[in-house]
């Protein structure tokens, strides 16, 4: 690439991220605008926490398939004084390893959500009581607004 492309390029760049800070631009979907508000439905949280779940139990169903044979063949080259047995040994500590930690990370998924959606539930029910324990009675919206003037 000569300079004057170079020095093209990153002007783009800078136009385009100038235009785009922190939104989508207004001729797509999704991003930016609205008000802002993040909304939790408990019903998507709960399916994305068993599908992490169901992930990880078919996933270590299905990685653990060849292990042991996979071992036992890498044990019998080497035995037999081939170097790829050696090599097979390592590849399948490798994959163990990989597969230990994408295991890891779907049950770290399916734990978080859950937890996430267990407090999500606590704050809803502490917001609830607190707004009733307010001043001893039970709060109208008008009420509310009363405490923000």
């Amino acid at each position: 690439m000569a300079w004057d492309e170079w020095e093209q390029a990153k002007a783009r760049a800078q136009q385009d991220a100038a235009m785009r800070l922190n939104q989508v631009a207004p001729e797509r979907s999704g991003g930016g605008g609205g008000d802002g508000d993040l909304v939790v439905h408990d019903n998507v949280l709960g399916a994305l926490g068993n599908a992490a779940y169901s992930l990880r139990q078919h996933f270590s169903t299905a990685s653990d398939h060849a292990r042991q044979t996979t071992f036992d063949a890498s044990i019998q080259l080497f035995n037999d004084g081939l170097d790829m047995g050696s090599a097979l040994t390592e590849l399948h500590d490798a994959w163990n390893t990989k597969a230990g930690t994408l295991k890891e990370a779907c049950a770290h998924i399916s734990n978080h959500l859950d937890y996430s959606r267990a407090e999500h539930a606590k704050d809803s029910v502490k917001i609830a009581t607190d707004l009733r324990t307010i001043g001893g009675d039970e709060l109208s919206v008008s009420r509310i607004n009363d405490y923000y003037k």
